[in-house]
């Protein structure tokens, strides 16, 4: 009589956690398509529908809002929306890190360096004073901060995870701020001509201060070559402190939750950390130009899938609760950006 094997314990709990990969990753594809799928026409949209001012990453909020209120989201596209606000939200933060390298940030000089980051924190900081001055929301407040002080929309999708803001807070901060960056836009060629900047204070005033890279490059290549590269140079600069001002949100978060949380170790993001190594290795020259090119292509998708799941998640009636009051506080951050920038600009020797 033969004795039938045993079933080997280990190669059964690896088929089981095998199966079980299978099952999350199919749940999650009907989300993740309709989260591409609106992506793609949001990009399509920004870029050959006459909406080249918008930025594709405010349709993609707005493309989500509107299917929200237009009717009900399919169940079975939950689990992939929810992993598109999350894990492909991280992914893309991580993916910014290829717009930057540590020559490009020098090039600015001591001087553009010291602008930017003045600029930057009295603006981060003296937003969230008006913020509790006005009574608003404080994760709203912070995302407004941080989204007009360095880089627009990616900078409220890489903090609205550490302070843990809510879905509302997160696309009233993006509506409000992409608004702002394209009147920025429209004004600053007036401005500048007004005030006869040369080219390389315009493109320095514009890199300061505008809110998106793709409303800095818009603004500032109006005047010129010089005044365009010297604006993405001075904004890539800016973009970095995003690293300071995360960690310090999150120490800022940690601490209240309680007494307790203090003496724990400075949190830092995981994704921070690897946009940081991303930045070192874009620096060295690790990452081959048509590599490069292809990752922050398909990174605008990852963007915009990731804010279209916020728009679908979002629940507009309580957008609107939230009254006017932020988008007078991100209407005053913003000229104080632009003024002190300004200001600065005025008096350093360029």
């Amino acid at each position: 009589m033969k004795l039938s094997a045993k079933p080997d314990p280990r190669a059964t709990a690896l088929g089981k956690r095998s199966a079980g990969w299978k099952r999350q990753i199919i749940r999650l594809v009907p989300g993740l398509g309709l989260a591409a799928l609106m992506a793609a026409v949001a990009i399509v949209m920004g870029r050959v529908m006459g909406l080249e001012t918008l930025n594709p990453l405010l349709i993609a909020v707005v493309l989500g809002i509107g299917w929200r209120q237009w009717g009900p989201i399919p169940v079975a596209c939950r689990p992939g929306i929810k992993f598109s606000m999350k894990r492909v939200l991280r992914l893309a933060v991580i993916l910014l890190g290829l717009r930057l390298s540590l020559a490009e940030v020098m090039a600015v000089g001591p001087w553009g360096l010291g602008m930017v980051t003045i600029g930057t924190i009295s603006t981060f900081y003296l937003t969230c004073w008006l913020g509790r001055w006005l009574g608003i929301n404080p994760h709203l407040v912070r995302l407004i901060a941080a989204g007009t002080s360095i880089c627009g929309a990616s900078a409220v999708v890489a903090t609205n995870p550490v302070i843990e803001g809510s879905e509302e807070d997160m696309t009233y901060a993006i509506a409000t701020i992409t608004g702002f960056g394209t009147l920025a836009m429209l004004t600053y060629p007036l401005v500048g001509t007004l005030l006869q900047l040369s080219p390389q204070a315009f493109g320095i005033w514009c890199g300061a201060s505008v809110h998106e890279v793709a409303q800095v490059i818009a603004t500032a290549f109006q005047r010129g070559s010089v005044s365009g590269e010297l604006a993405v140079i001075t904004k890539l600069s800016r973009v970095l402190l995003l690293v300071p001002i995360i960690i310090s949100l999150g120490w800022q978060t940690r601490r209240s939750r309680g007494p307790g949380s203090v003496a724990q170790p400075l949190p830092l993001p995981w994704f921070v950390l690897f946009f940081c190594l991303l930045v070192i290795a874009n620096s060295l020259g690790l990452v081959a130009a048509p590599i490069k090119t292809v990752i922050l292509s398909s990174n605008e998708v990852l963007l915009c899938m990731s804010l279209v799941a916020m728009g679908l998640e979002a629940n507009i009636s309580n957008l609107t609760k939230l009254g006017l009051k932020p988008i007078y506080l991100a209407g005053l951050s913003w000229l104080f950006l632009a003024v002190i920038s300004l200001f600065m600009i005025h008096y350093a020797p360029l």
